[in-house]
């Protein structure tokens, strides 16, 4: 029974990473969406996230069912109820890139993002994407080093949400009230992306030490 049970985790574990690999590549396509005014892929990220929502709701109904029938203490508990937070972690990075995809398809035929901004959310693509892939191997690995690196890897992307925040309130802004307020909410997008990714990792680092290290969003 506890072999059986233990194979339960490892298999929960290794659906979280597989959430890891589609949180990414559905953020790698809304920003490519956004960036190319790309309507088709941005309604393939928006149909998409039923099916992470789909997944977080499984991975749930299994712990809650180990839950019920285990009975785990001290490590194992602190597995199975941080794997439903880091699905909800997930499920909430899924939200953000369909919220991103969602930008894109309101603005098509025109592209959301002004010329001046383009490299910004590109290198703010890029760095999401190293973070929940990061996020994803700390979760295989049980990595603690990996996860404490992730907080400092998050300062880049901490950077680019202050140069987004520069740019749309410089006295030289051309493009508008109705452009700021987009670029201001797709710079909180890709900062609330890699916040959640921060998380995964302070769970990560919970489970394994029992102890909170990481100062990330909840």
């Amino acid at each position: 029974m506890r072999d059986n049970y233990r194979e339960e985790l490892d298999d929960i574990r290794g659906c979280l990473v597989d959430m890891a690999n589609s949180v990414g590549s559905q953020l790698s396509k809304a920003t490519t969406a956004l960036l190319d005014a790309d309507v088709t892929l941005a309604d393939l990220v928006i149909a998409a996230d039923d099916q992470l929502d789909a997944t977080r709701e499984s991975i749930e109904q299994r712990c809650f069912t180990l839950l019920a029938r285990q009975a785990p203490v001290a490590t194992e508990l602190r597995t199975v109820i941080t794997a439903m937070r880091i699905a909800s972690d997930f499920e909430r990075m899924g939200d953000l890139a369909e919220h991103v995809a969602k930008v894109a398809r309101m603005r098509f035929p025109d592209s959301a993002v002004p010329q001046e901004v383009r490299p910004v959310f590109l290198e703010a693509g890029h760095v999401a994407e190293s973070l929940v892939t990061k996020a994803g191997t700390v979760i295989a690995k049980q990595d603690v080093e990996a996860a404490l690196e992730l907080e400092e890897d998050d300062d880049a992307m901490d950077r680019l949400h202050r140069q987004l925040f520069r740019e749309v309130l410089s006295e030289d802004w051309p493009h508008g009230v109705e452009t700021a307020i987009d670029i201001t909410l797709l710079g909180r997008y890709y900062e609330r992306f890699a916040d959640h990714a921060v998380s995964v990792a302070r769970r990560v680092v919970y489970l394994v030490t029992g102890e909170h290290r990481i100062n990330a969003a909840g």
